[in-house]
């Protein structure tokens, strides 16, 4: 979006009733201790030596759900466990007929992650909720705040929320080893009813989620909240690499089909080609599995994953074609094959640019400083995007850690989130629907 559009959206959001800009010492405000204390909490729930292991459907992903239910209970919301394993709490507001207003993130984790990837946007939804009713606030519009289950997965939540995953796919297996529809089963979701939670385009007034940055642009920019202007779309692939194993003493050099000669040289060329022209796209080789993984033999197959993300669907699509190339150069070289399977195809999610002021806004009045920035990791808000208007708040992740015991977020930086949290839904509906 360009400055000028971005501005001129920004100065149509009025401000919230009794925020002045630098001291609202009216406003409102969430209970910042009573949040942080929560995530220190939770923090013990899927701990491990190596890090947090919540993955989704494992014993410890069903123990941080039930410890989130409480929270949602001491906050005074009734949540249910909707047929998609979404836990779903809704408030009603004083103005019938409007759609729901909806805040949320996750509580799953990857594996030996960290402890703020999603539960500081879950944690700070729910307490947005609870310091609206403490304060005797009510909203024009139904709030609805939703803790999304499998995030980390691909979305699963989200995307059975918006009728993008078919009944097909409840086949995959989740890292915990369940596939998602065992996972349901387990979550309390049922399978066989979730054309019910499916929510139709044009049925959601607005969808704001709070989340950690990821990654060390707002510390190193010295800048306290992101206004997320999109998030990456997202390519993740599945290569197969076949050659033929063999004696790794006995097979002279220029006789090899190396599978893992062939998948280096793969790898260096995947990440020559992101290189090679100007933008912010990335790309990851993450896993490699040789076959037979052993010291003295010559590896027959490799499988590898890469990871291409950007905000451009027309890049994604010519980095992918440009890969499958650079595996079949590869492969004649190597006498190897290269086999190419997506497992997620995620389009880019532009944040709608009125839901980026209201975070402004809210920001701004709130004496924060910001910055317009992307969102080079994948969030449920890509999925509501596809049915209403969306926005996402950045807080900083220290030294841009993330996915990784260390990750870390200051209990001042996740308070400020939390507030910008509750003055951009305060003013999306005081504005949205007139």
């Amino acid at each position: 979006m360009q400055r000028r559009e971005f501005l001129g959206t920004l100065a149509a959001v009025p401000f919230v009733p009794g925020l002045v800009r630098g001291q609202p010492r009216g406003a409102p405000r969430v209970n910042g201790a009573r949040l942080n204390a929560q995530l220190a909490q939770f923090d013990a729930i899927g701990r491990t030596a190596s890090g947090i292991n919540r993955v989704a459907y494992a014993d410890a992903d069903l123990a941080g759900r039930r410890f989130t239910l409480d929270l949602f209970r001491a906050a005074g919301l009734a949540p249910v466990v909707d047929a998609a394993g979404n836990i779903v709490a809704r408030v009603e507001g004083s103005s019938p007929g409007r759609p729901p207003i909806i805040i949320g993130s996750h509580v799953d984790s990857v594996t030996d992650g960290g402890n703020y990837d999603g539960p500081v946007g879950s944690f700070g939804a729910i307490e947005v909720a609870r310091t609206l009713r403490e304060q005797n606030l009510r909203l024009r519009h139904p709030l609805e705040v939703v803790v999304w289950q499998n995030e980390e997965g691909g979305t699963i939540g989200s995307k059975l929320a918006i009728g993008a995953l078919t009944d097909d796919g409840l086949d995959r297996r989740a890292r915990s080893g369940f596939t998602l529809r065992e996972g349901l089963a387990r979550i309390g979701g049922d399978p066989s009813r979730l054309a019910g939670v499916v929510r139709p385009p044009g049925s959601i007034a607005g969808y704001f989620e709070l989340h950690i940055e990821q990654g060390g642009v707002l510390e190193q920019r010295g800048r306290q909240v992101g206004v997320v202007e999109g998030i990456v779309g997202l390519r993740w692939l599945e290569v197969t690499v076949t050659g033929t194993a063999n004696h790794a003493g006995a097979t002279p050099m220029d006789q090899r089909q190396d599978a893992v000669l062939a998948a280096a040289k793969f790898t260096v060329a995947v990440n020559d080609l992101v290189r090679a022209e100007p933008g912010r796209q990335v790309a990851t080789v993450g896993r490699v599995v040789p076959s037979p993984n052993t010291t003295n033999i010559i590896a027959g197959s490799v499988l590898l994953t890469v990871d291409l993300r950007d905000l451009d669907a027309t890049k994604l699509a010519r980095l992918t074609a440009a890969f499958e190339r650079a595996g079949a150069e590869v492969g004649r070289a190597t006498g190897t094959t290269f086999a190419f399977v997506r497992t997620v195809d995620s389009d880019p999610a532009p944040a709608t640019p009125a839901m980026m002021a209201h975070v402004e806004a809210a920001a701004s009045a709130l004496g924060c400083t910001t910055l317009t920035m992307p969102s080079g990791a994948g969030h449920d808000a890509q999925e509501l995007a596809r049915i209403g208007p969306m926005g996402m708040i950045f807080i900083p992740s220290v030294g841009g850690v993330s996915h990784s015991p260390k990750e870390y977020s200051r209990p001042e930086d996740i308070t400020r989130g939390a507030d910008v949290l509750l003055h951009a839904v305060l003013g999306l509906d005081r504005i949205a629907g007139r």
